[in-house]
């Protein structure tokens, strides 16, 4: 919701040129929140799904946190300021996305490597090769 506001926010302003960021980000959220939703990610095992949460809060944070500096320090229309404002606020947002997600991330990380070194193992005991 925060980067659709903000999407609007850009479209009023003088800092058009800014809109493409939440627009994406907003889209990107979207797809995630109806993935989850709809239970893709454990029909869909091989992707990462933890993985690509991640990335798009840590993107989404330096992307906004990059433009709401922009929009702030060199426009000075309302609509500007405003957006500059709600990307501070989605930049704090996105921060603590990250740090939930990071943990999430982890704790997946962990549990998929538990299950490695066993599936390596037996593919060495396996083998016959004649190394002699």
């Amino acid at each position: 919701v925060l980067s659709f506001i903000i999407f609007i926010c850009y479209i009023a302003s003088q800092a058009a040129a800014f809109m493409m960021a939440p627009l994406l980000e907003f889209l990107l959220a979207l797809f995630l929140f109806f993935a989850y939703a709809s239970k893709l990610n454990e029909k869909f095992k091989g992707f990462y799904w933890p993985l690509t949460d991640f990335l798009r809060c840590v993107t989404a944070a330096i992307i906004y946190f990059a433009i709401s500096i922009a929009a702030v320090s060199k426009h000075s229309d309302g609509a500007s300021k405003a957006a500059g404002v709600f990307g501070f606020i989605a930049t704090i947002v996105y921060a603590i996305d990250f740090y939930i997600t990071f943990n999430d991330l982890v704790t997946f990380l962990k549990q998929g490597s538990s299950d490695s070194p066993e599936g390596r193992k037996s593919e060495d005991e396996d083998s016959d090769s004649d190394s002699d």
